[in-house]
């Protein structure tokens, strides 16, 4: 009885260690960007497959659900990813999951290049150049990484993002301990200064 009770002890601080973690990544390096337009960044995860796979129909949610519905000026989804596998490129497989799965019908722009994050961003710049808030769409630590990326790349852009709809309390909750995990692994080599921004 005591070892059970310890371990669902044990599973409960996991889980609320695995939220509270992936809740300050989403809110880290953000800006508080005002202004008409905006664009949401949907970053791919390695899709050898021909259709979307299940992190990047997630990530393409998390980023439909991003768009300001309420917002003054426009807003652009830009897909970034490039091939890696033998079928078409990230981007594109997200666009289309995006326009036939979720009825998305508003502007989407491909950036088909990239294969890594540091590429994700170098890429999408130039489709940022001319908006006033930037929101980056994936798994709360890897949107962080995204951001100390445009950050260290175009600091003037930097300013102008803002919080995506990334994270929801809740949401992938018994995933939310390993992908923390998994987050303070990809993120051991942000600086000094994006770390006391981080948990």
């Amino acid at each position: 009885m005591r070892r059970r009770f310890g371990l669902a002890i044990a599973g409960a601080a996991a889980l609320a260690w695995g939220e509270w973690v992936n809740w300050c990544w989403s809110r880290a390096l953000v800006g508080s960007g005002t202004g008409a337009s905006e664009a949401v960044v949907v970053l791919g995860f390695r899709n050898p497959q021909p259709t979307a796979n299940f992190i990047n129909r997630w990530r393409v949610r998390a980023g439909i659900r991003s768009v300001a519905t309420d917002g003054p000026g426009p807003t652009r989804v830009i897909f970034s990813g490039g091939v890696t596998g033998t079928g078409a490129p990230e981007a594109q497989l997200m666009a289309d999951y995006a326009k036939s799965a979720l009825s998305y019908d508003g502007a989407v722009l491909l950036e088909d290049r990239s294969t890594t994050t540091w590429e994700n961003i170098t890429n999408v710049i130039p489709l940022l150049e001319d908006v006033d808030r930037i929101k980056f769409a994936s798994q709360p630590a890897h949107a962080l990484k995204a951001r100390a990326y445009l950050r260290r790349q175009r600091p003037d852009l930097a300013e102008r993002v803002v919080r995506a709809d990334d994270y929801r309390p809740g949401e992938w909750m018994i995933g939310k301990p390993l992908l923390a995990l998994h987050g303070l692994w990809s993120l051991r080599g942000l600086g000094p200064e994006e770390r006391k921004a981080a948990p």
